[in-house]
């Protein structure tokens, strides 16, 4: 397993100074979340050679924008105009053999699901996810990149919130290009037992985020992390550990001691 953090955790004022910053505090690999309005030519050229130049590799790349989120609104513009940004960073990640991620909605639900957990998608639904899936797969034609499903906490998605909805949902559709991004703040929601969960789902994971129970470093809340670095273990999970918290501090004192604690129970 190796270590990767997300690029807004860490301080430089380009990609190559964070990733520079990271290589110090003992991680391998960095997770991209561009600004999708502010993307250009030479951010990507950037990136594109970015490991060279640094050592790091950008393992993971999203756009971010108020249009995430949107891959199955009922507003067909809205869905159509997400689509495209979903699809752009797909081709980017196609070019870095890296990984993006997709969900079936991200944002606030209203009502809030106070009494009805894991809510499951009527057929019709489900065929109209799996299809919007496949066509976010084609800019991935040939390449060693992947389009990653994110299984998101009942309050901020309707449906595909445990990794076991997920796990059906790549079966159905069956393709090397897909698989599961395990997020250990969601799981921490909607999991029994996260262990137990991450041996079920095996080699479907793909991509890891980690944040503790309350969002913030591993380590600061009550998540047992000895166990389920047990269990990725178990099933010989060898990709990316990524950071996707708060950063908790000075991000020059709390990352390298974050990379120390996550090694010792790797180890």
């Amino acid at each position: 397993m190796k270590l990767s953090c997300t690029n807004t955790m860490v301080p430089g004022k380009n990609l190559t100074e964070q990733a520079e910053n990271l290589k110090r505090w003992g991680y391998e690999g960095i997770a991209v979340f561009m600004d999708y309005h502010s993307w250009n030519t030479e951010k990507k050229k950037e990136l594109l050679l970015l490991q060279k130049r640094t050592g790091v590799i950008p393992c993971e790349f999203v756009f971010s924008d108020q249009l995430y989120g949107h891959l199955m609104d009922p507003d067909p513009h809205l869905r159509s105009a997400c689509k495209k940004m979903y699809q752009e960073a797909a081709a980017v990640c196609a070019e870095l053999g890296a990984v993006t991620e997709l969900e079936y909605e991200y944002g606030p639900q209203s009502p809030l699901p106070l009494f009805h957990p894991y809510a499951k998608m009527h057929p019709v639904q489900e065929e109209a996810f799996l299809e919007m899936y496949q066509e976010l797969l084609e800019p991935l034609a040939d390449s060693a990149g992947a389009m990653l499903l994110e299984g998101i906490n009942r309050y901020e998605s309707p449906f595909l919130n445990t990794l076991e909805d997920c796990k059906a949902i790549i079966d159905r559709l069956n393709d090397s290009r897909a698989g599961i991004l395990a997020d250990f703040f969601h799981m921490s929601m909607e999991e029994r037992n996260m262990a137990d969960s991450i041996r079920k789902t095996g080699s479907a994971i793909r991509h890891v985020h980690l944040g503790d129970n309350n969002r913030l470093l591993p380590g600061y809340g009550s998540i047992d992390w000895n166990a389920c670095m047990q269990a990725l273990k178990d099933i010989k999970y060898e990709g990316f550990l990524n950071l996707e918290c708060c950063v908790c501090g000075d991000p020059a004192v709390t990352l390298p001691e974050t990379s120390r604690y996550l090694r010792t129970i790797m180890d």
